[in-house]
């Protein structure tokens, strides 16, 4: 098929490799402008401008789909079908009605729950039993469209935003191929999404980062893990912010916020959570035993209150 593909960061990059590795003609590929990156902010092309460079591939980088003629040079490329995974930006109808196939999304949850900006971190927040990967058809709404495929996976104990970002990646990869083809020979229906169920993950807040020790064990862990790689979860000791990366809920219990022994057993509204794995402002990550060398909480030491 004669395609376009769409997609901005890392999670896209597997969708737009299986699409090359089936033979599939890739006619343009659309990211984000290169932004500023990393500890020196040199601006660099986003991961699947790269990856499209690696492979040969010719690279558009419009600032915004509203302009009439960057949607007239897109209908001109004559599509297909057009492949959009995290591409960040809203297409109009005339962008979306353009291919002759229309254009498929690959998105990070089981819709209709968790439609928006970030579904991944919502689900595991939330304390979901899974989640997955869904091929849908778009259309003018966020996320609203019809579902061509669907495969879910349960999200684990130990499931970070990371490891399911990475997971759902491999999976929407997988599926790309197969919708493609039955969609274009007729084999697949796609099904219309229920009105019940509507959830929605909103974009994440760094305010939202902010660890509240009165809330039960479990629910920290879930924000830990949610959070884990960004923006990351944190608390206050001493006036030091700690980004705290991994842990695990434990019996123990005391006033809120406050550690019951000195090796980071911290007390919650509802029994305790351990902090295993953290880091300090301006040094590497380290896991409890090497951060405790030369960072001592004794028991009893309190989180500084919110400010």
């Amino acid at each position: 098929m004669r395609l376009a593909f769409m997609g901005t960061p890392a999670f896209a990059v597997p969708t737009l490799k299986a699409l090359i590795a089936a033979g599939h003609e890739i006619a343009a590929v659309y990211s984000q402008p290169p932004a500023p990156a990393g500890r020196g902010q040199s601006v660099r092309p986003s991961p699947v401008h790269q990856a499209a460079l690696d492979a040969g591939l010719a690279v558009f980088t419009p600032k915004s789909f509203k302009d009439t003629d960057v949607q007239a040079e897109f209908a001109a490329i004559n599509l297909d079908a057009c492949v959009v995974v995290a591409y960040g930006q809203i297409l109009p109808q005339a962008v979306l009605d353009a291919p002759r196939l229309g254009c498929l999304n690959v998105h990070a949850s089981l819709l209709p729950r968790w439609r928006g900006a970030a579904p991944i971190h919502r689900a595991v927040m939330a304390g979901d039993a899974e989640t997955g990967v869904c091929i849908m058809q778009m259309e003018a709404g966020l996320d609203t469209g019809p579902v061509l495929m669907r495969e879910a996976t349960p999200i684990g104990a130990e499931d970070t935003t990371a490891t399911l970002h990475d997971r759902l990646a491999m999976l929407g990869a997988a599926l790309i191929n197969p919708a493609l083809e039955g969609l274009s020979s007729g084999t697949i229906t796609a099904e219309t999404q229920p009105e019940e169920g509507v959830t929605y993950a909103r974009k994440i807040d760094k305010a939202e980062a902010r660890i509240d020790w009165t809330k039960p064990s479990v629910e920290v862990d879930r924000l830990v893990r949610g959070l884990n790689p960004f923006p990351g979860a944190w608390t206050d000791i001493g006036g030091e912010r700690l980004k705290v990366l991994g842990g695990h809920p434990e019996n123990g219990a005391g006033a809120p916020g406050t550690f019951l022994d000195d090796t980071l057993l911290v007390a919650c509204g509802d029994g305790a959570y351990r902090i295993d794995r953290a880091q300090r402002a301006g040094k590497a990550p380290m896991d409890r035993e090497t951060l405790l060398r030369g960072f001592s909480v004794p028991a009893g030491t309190k989180v500084s209150p919110d400010k």
